[in-house]
């Protein structure tokens, strides 16, 4: 068992297989951040291996975000890789859904169990401008294609900017009761390569819950999974809405999770820059033992909380690389 010294329990990795993506948004790209050369990107053997030790220490779920994962090349042999791991049972992959359309049958048969589809508007107009790809009807078809396949719950990842896409908040909370997925706002953040971001554009959570409510009868959902989204069910639907809180409150005592970056960098919290480099282990053969050690001292090193907001600089590290 993972565990930190505020006795949380980690069995939940997230793993950054790229830093590169087909979309170009707003809110994340910045031409002056580099992709990371080639040579410096985790292999996939590389990243199998560092699973097959984190869960001989007792994590159970994966999820593999990017940049955009999806863009890999055979990804699903990497996701039949970690499905083969004893102990994992629960693969989960964060994606823009451009090219889910198309492989979405080779992920489910590679031993995908969900799926997390960034989605930051409904209008193709908008999100054409906001991600530089005219893909929209792409994405959704995506969607539909998750929900036949029964990745559920499909869960769609909308970041509500105030004065950027803030005017389709009832339009998401109608799309989730509509066709049964689950929209979770998230909360405006923070990351070094951003230009858009300001504290002024967060819209809390709380703002977000109160309009919804003012249309929609929500109660409380719990989930199977836990996780820092606060989740809400309809009356009468199977779609629900959650809210994700990092700068409004502090979700850090559920936080059950590391992430593993592009580059091959343990990250115990996602607002701090403080990393550790797994990935020279991985490369000197060190020993099964002494990567266990080092992945539990990672483990033990993880802050209870994050900084406070307004009082901290950015995370200079790439969000593309971290993988959200």
């Amino acid at each position: 068992m993972l565990m930190d010294k505020y006795n949380r329990i980690i069995n939940y990795i997230r793993i950054s297989v790229t830093d590169r993506c087909n979309l170009r948004c707003k809110y994340c790209v910045n031409e002056n951040f580099p992709h990371i050369p080639h040579p410096e990107i985790l292999r996939y053997e590389e990243i199998i291996r560092f699973v097959r030790l984190c869960a001989e220490l007792g994590v159970t779920k994966v999820r593999l975000t990017g940049g955009e994962p999806l863009i890999k090349n055979d990804i699903e042999f990497l996701l039949k890789e970690i499905n083969k791991i004893e102990g994992i049972t629960d693969i989960s992959l964060t994606t823009n859904g451009v090219l889910l359309g198309e492989k979405i049958h080779r992920l489910k048969e590679a031993g995908l169990t969900r799926v997390n589809i960034s989605l930051d508007s409904l209008k193709p107009d908008r999100f054409a401008q906001i991600t530089g790809v005219d893909a929209y009807d792409r994405v959704l078809e995506g969607i539909s294609l998750a929900k036949d396949l029964g990745l559920n719950p499909v869960k769609i990842n909308t970041v509500m900017i105030k004065g950027f896409n803030d005017d389709e908040i009832l339009d998401f909370a109608r799309f989730a009761k509509v066709w049964d997925v689950e929209v979770r706002f998230i909360e405006f953040m923070p990351f070094g390569e951003s230009t858009l971001w300001d504290s002024s554009k967060i819209i809390p959570s709380h703002v977000l819950e109160d309009l919804i409510r003012k249309t929609y009868q929500i109660k409380p959902s719990k989930t199977s999974h836990k996780g820092p989204a606060k989740m809400f069910r309809f009356e009468g639907s199977l779609g629900r809405v959650g809210f994700i809180s990092p700068m409004s409150t502090h979700i850090c005592s559920e936080c059950n999770r590391i992430r593993l970056t592009s580059s091959g960098m343990i990250k115990p919290c996602l607002f701090s820059d403080t990393e550790y480099d797994v990935k020279r282990l991985l490369r000197e053969n060190a020993s099964d033992e002494s990567l266990k050690k080092f992945i539990s001292d990672c483990v033990i090193a993880k802050p209870e909380r994050k900084h406070e907001m307004g009082l901290v600089k950015k995370c200079q590290t790439s969000l593309r690389s971290i993988g959200g």
